[in-house]
């Protein structure tokens, strides 16, 4: 980075209340001791209500409450924005972009807006976009991660009849959600400091493990499913390829492997998370924040909602390493962020 950039503020939106597991148990069919043992995710929220389906929030009320929250801790007002950018796998609508809708509904007018179309990885996507767009002209900007996941999940489904175990654990894994952060140039006021950022394709030559599908008119009648997901090579490359990122990403600000004090890992569920953790090998001592137990796995809004809890731990001066991985083709992502004075 030629010029440091700094988090004013971060903010969250998490729809509803939590869906424990024997709850989500009466809608799949399965037991709470399997979710549990296998998977250890505790809760998640979902934009839709449980027993009728109808969708509650959509990725724009999300959004743009989170965003809201980020702006009203950061003391800033919508004039003062000079860009929006989005990361999101799950637009409410092809066009408009959901960027759009949440840039209207936030008051925000003559600025650039982008929305980036990725994974969990479209976090740190939108932060290294945002750090380019920042500007004697647009000294502040807002970066938002957000994705509606149950949008690919039947919650309406009748639950004495069996799913596929791909089915079943896309249920249990997800959740919906967004996160939204400030950028500036300016120090004062500032949570955190950015040193490094990663931002990478490595996906040459290797299948993809994620994949969703949009249907339109004509091709409904298709019997594939929207959501498909292929967890063995999530399992077999997700850890090695996140212990290679924090190790570039540390370099990358100059630092030791011990000059960390917290680790911000990849987050699928929670067991996942736990195996990750143990094989990327951090220094001893480093402080994990890990939030996916709780919220389920939202995507696009993991890193931020990792970010805004480590912003109420972290103390001026200790360094936090954050390392996403997206399946989908691949696709690297890491920062260093430090505490700031």
């Amino acid at each position: 980075m030629n010029r440091p950039t700094h988090i004013l503020a971060t903010g969250t939106a998490l729809p509803g209340d939590p869906i424990d597991n024997a709850a989500l148990c009466e809608v799949i069919g399965a037991q709470p001791e399997w979710i549990d043992l296998f998977v250890g995710t505790r809760t998640r929220h979902f934009a839709v209500d449980l027993d009728t389906g109808r969708q509650t929030h959509s990725l724009t009320d999300m959004a743009t409450d989170a965003a809201r929250q980020a702006m009203s801790r950061a003391d800033v007002t919508a004039a003062d924005i000079g860009f929006l950018v989005l990361g999101t796998a799950t637009p409410d609508h092809l066009m408009p972009t959901t960027a759009n809708l949440v840039a209207d509904a936030l008051g925000l007018d003559r600025i650039p807006t982008f929305q980036l179309q990725s994974g969990c990885s479209g976090a740190i996507a939108a932060f290294d976009l945002g750090i380019r767009m920042l500007d004697d002209e647009r000294q502040l900007g807002l970066v938002i991660g957000a994705d509606v996941c149950a949008k690919h999940l039947r919650i309406d489904r009748d639950a004495s009849t069996a799913m596929s175990p791909s089915e079943l654990i896309n249920f249990v894994l997800f959740g919906d959600g967004a996160g939204a952060a400030v950028l500036s140039h300016d120090d004062d006021g500032a949570q955190l400091t950015m040193r490094s950022l990663i931002n990478r394709f490595a996906g040459l030559g290797r299948a993809p493990a994620q994949q969703i599908e949009w249907f339109g008119l004509a091709d409904r009648h298709l019997d594939g499913p929207a959501l498909d997901e292929d967890y063995k090579a999530i399992e077999q490359w997700v850890p090695s390829l996140s212990r290679d990122v924090l190790g570039d990403v540390v370099a990358a600000a100059g630092l030791a492997a011990d000059d960390v004090e917290y680790l911000l890992p990849p987050q699928l569920s929670g067991r996942m998370t736990t195996r990750v953790v143990q094989q990327m090998a951090p220094a001893a001592g480093t402080r994990e924040i890990s939030v996916v137990a709780d919220t389920g796995n939202n995507g696009n809004a993991l890193p931020f909602l990792q970010i805004d809890a480590l912003a109420n731990e972290i103390r001026p001066g200790e360094r936090a390493a954050v390392v996403t991985i997206e399946s989908s083709k691949w696709i690297e992502g890491g920062m260093v962020l430090e505490g700031a004075s």
